[in-house]
């Protein structure tokens, strides 16, 4: 794989990552900032064991999923060989759930961000267990996001390496910007940075949705060769098994597998073959989630 396929790869989680690591670096920022308010930097340590304690529970996580699909991938049986594609369906699905949630959650809740985190610290502060009341906040704030993170690298275990190097470049650029932020002093637009980074996330989140569908009809095949019984949800007239007719084939023309397709199918979903099911889950989802999002986005009345 060249150079550029291998960027390429790592394109959508480095975006993932960069995002999702910066919102948990606004949480610990703010988090820091009322402790030296408070004058209370003795806790700082909490705050650090939180981080540490989210990260390393994330990639806990993490290992375990790929493991799993690594051990899955390396069996000879047909009924085992089944699993893989379904998992990584339901790997997919699970992380479209959340990372819709988290986009249109976010923006509606981003405006009172500070002020819950604030009063969560100062709550924190007045209990005798201060220290556990800091550390559990900064440690389930990046636990959500590490979650959400290690959910997507679950869902495209298929790449390789280049995600996960996506991953860790994602978030070394989201401490940095933390550390411009909280400790330079350099001032960030935020709210622009997420409403981009929102709408990046939005039509890669889409193309989840594309590879989701795709896992599911690979897992009833395979299924099919195995349990004639599911013979019966493959639909013969069509051109697959349960995505229906084939929309285009644009794989001698704009293959997926090569640069530029390979970025158009991991940013925006792109797929040099695509069925009707897939095009309509595609669509429905920008239509739904996005309508959502960008009603969010309007300044309330």
């Amino acid at each position: 794989m060249t150079l550029t396929a291998n960027l390429t790869a790592a394109l959508p989680t480095f975006l993932i990552t960069l995002r999702e690591g910066f919102e948990a670096a606004l949480v610990v920022g703010i988090v820091l900032s009322c402790l030296q308010k408070a004058q209370a930097l003795h806790l700082k340590r909490w705050v650090f064991a939180g981080v540490g304690a989210g990260v390393g529970a994330s990639v806990a996580i993490g290992v375990v999923l790929y493991g799993s699909l690594a051990a899955i991938e390396g069996s000879d049986r047909a009924e085992i060989a089944i699993l893989k594609p379904a998992l990584e369906a339901s790997f997919s699905l699970f992380a479209i759930a959340m990372l819709s949630w988290m986009l249109v959650w976010m923006t509606q809740q981003a405006r009172s961000l500070k002020t819950e985190i604030e009063g969560a610290v100062t709550s924190a502060l007045t209990e005798t267990a201060g220290g556990w009341g800091v550390f559990s906040l900064v440690m389930i704030a990046v636990l959500r996001e590490g979650f959400e993170t290690v959910l997507f690298l679950t869902a495209q275990f298929s790449q390789g390496w280049q995600p996960v190097a996506g991953a860790i470049a994602g978030l070394s650029g989201a401490v940095l910007l933390g550390v411009m932020l909280f400790a330079w002093g350099i001032r960030i637009d935020i709210r622009q940075f997420f409403q981009v980074m929102g709408v990046i996330l939005l039509v890669v989140v889409a193309g989840l949705v594309v590879s989701a569908l795709k896992n599911i009809n690979l897992a009833i095949e395979l299924a099919g060769t195995v349990y004639p019984q599911w013979l019966h949800w493959c639909n013969a007239a069509a051109d697959s098994c349960v995505l229906g007719m084939q929309v285009w084939d644009l794989s001698t023309v704009l293959p997926d597998r090569t640069f530029p397709g390979l970025l158009l199918k991991l940013l925006f979903g792109y797929r040099d073959r695509i069925y009707e099911l897939q095009a309509i889950g595609y669509l429905l989802f920008l239509c739904t989630i996005g309508g959502l999002y960008f009603q969010r986005l309007k300044p309330r009345a």
